[in-house]
């Protein structure tokens, strides 16, 4: 596994909040805390626990409640679980944010803060790099999911930083599928807010209240974690523990994806896309980018989007056309993990070009720039990876960066292809 994460040379402290009731779920525990509900023959907490404990994360600290005497009677110092616990005990329940007042004269450097009620396998040290290389106040990993309408969503720029977040309740036109997924790096200015110990709601009162002074940062991620909120998402937790598909998306161990062409393989081709209105979903692509986020494959589109050079498109313009691409996906169930964009068109003449486009670059497919961008960014297998696309560019950039590819059209819907792939994956293992 990774070094033990750290920050300014010290290894990083991790805030667990399982002090909360878990009304969603209460008919499965009304005896015991959320915490400590069983997962595939453990209590959550204690995965949390254990994943932590691999990236040499050991020093937690566990804000409680609800049922405490459970929860501490359970882990007690966390010598048993090779960690080391200490306790923030509410006497009266202070939300999600009012106990960690009590941090402010514990913790110097930015630390983890988590929700105790997730399965998750994350590259922790990945997540603190970031936010270190942004010099953050507070960043939130945030995911894709395939229910992002009734989500929380952070809205960021292509930088990361976060100007807005959208509850499940307010209103939406076209959006990103960018979930807030309750995993927290934050900085002790955060804990500036905080003058005393009372009820104190972390999203609303904290951080929210933070993003305009620009230091709040989203890090997106195809990493897995899951709440448990429900009895279905106990036993699809329980499932993907036993197939694997949990830990095999943490960022350290190597990925494999499926690249998807945009235009003429997702939606209906139209030539230059220039108008959102033009955008529209090819029949069967929903349901196929769904089997890929099932397959344990990542959905990645790689996508030549030469409107920007010729300055027929802005750059805000494109993102709304792919916010509505998200927006449709979502709708039926469907994810992207990733969209890479080739600005570029080396050709020049044209009215209202952008000179600073006009170039000879190395992401235009069928080069395979963009491919390896999202390799590095990922950690992916381009071996183990394949391309799917309507174009010759989009096979000759596959097989350049190493990937095997399949061609849409002719009669080949994207279903077909996808469907292809994993027969293929199948008769390989």
């Amino acid at each position: 596994m990774n070094d033990a994460p750290c920050v300014n040379g010290k290894n990083v402290t991790v805030v667990i909040m399982a002090g909360g009731k878990g009304t969603r779920i209460a008919a499965l525990n009304s005896t015991i805390p959320k915490p400590l509900l069983p997962v595939a023959g453990k209590p959550v907490l204690e995965h949390e626990i254990e994943c932590l404990k691999q990236q040499g994360i050991t020093d937690i600290v566990l804000t409680v409640g609800h049922m405490a005497e459970q929860i501490i009677a359970h882990f007690g110092d966390g010598s048993l679980f090779g960690v080391h616990i200490d306790y923030i005990r509410e006497e009266i329940p202070l939300g999600t944010g009012g106990a960690l007042y009590y941090l402010k004269d514990r913790v110097q450097d930015d630390f983890l803060l988590l929700n105790g009620d997730m399965i998750f396998d994350v590259d922790f040290s990945r997540l603190l790099a970031y936010h270190k290389a942004h010099g953050a106040d507070a960043t939130l990993l945030v995911h894709p999911n395939d229910h992002p309408y009734d989500s929380g969503l952070i809205i960021a720029d292509e930088n990361g930083c976060v100007h807005g977040w959208l509850t499940k309740e307010d209103e939406r036109g076209w959006y990103s599928n960018s979930v807030n997924a309750g995993i927290h790096v934050l900085s002790p200015r955060m804990l500036e807010r905080l003058a005393e110990p009372k009820k104190t709601d972390l999203d609303r009162d904290i951080l929210k209240p933070s993003i305009p002074a620009g230091k709040i940062y989203a890090y997106r991620s195809p990493e897995y974690v899951k709440d448990m909120g429900t009895p279905e998402r106990i036993r699809e937790v329980e499932l993907d523990i036993e197939s694997g598909r949990v830990r095999s998306r943490n960022l350290a161990c190597k990925q494999k994806a499926i690249f998807l062409d945009r235009d003429g393989t997702i939606n209906k081709y139209v030539g230059f896309l220039r108008s959102i209105d033009d955008f529209e979903l090819l029949d069967g692509a929903a349901e196929a980018i769904r089997a890929i986020n099932r397959s344990g494959y990542l959905a990645i589109v790689v996508t030549n989007q030469p409107v920007i050079a010729r300055g027929e498109v802005t750059w805000e313009a494109l993102r709304e056309i792919h916010r509505k691409m998200e927006t449709l996906l979502g709708q039926k169930g469907a994810y992207l993990d990733g969209i890479f964009i080739c600005p570029h068109h080396p050709d020049k003449g044209f009215p209202g070009e952008r000179p600073e486009y006009k170039i000879d670059c190395t992401c235009r497919k069928p080069k395979p720039g963009l491919l390896l961008q999202a390799a590095e960014r990922y950690n992916i297998d381009l071996a183990a990876s394949w391309m799917i696309g309507d174009s010759a560019n989009d096979m000759a950039a596959g097989k350049a960066a190493g990937c095997q590819t399949v061609r849409v059209g002719d009669g080949i819907s994207l279903g077909d292809a996808v469907q292809h792939v994993l027969d293929s994956t199948v008769e390989a293992n």
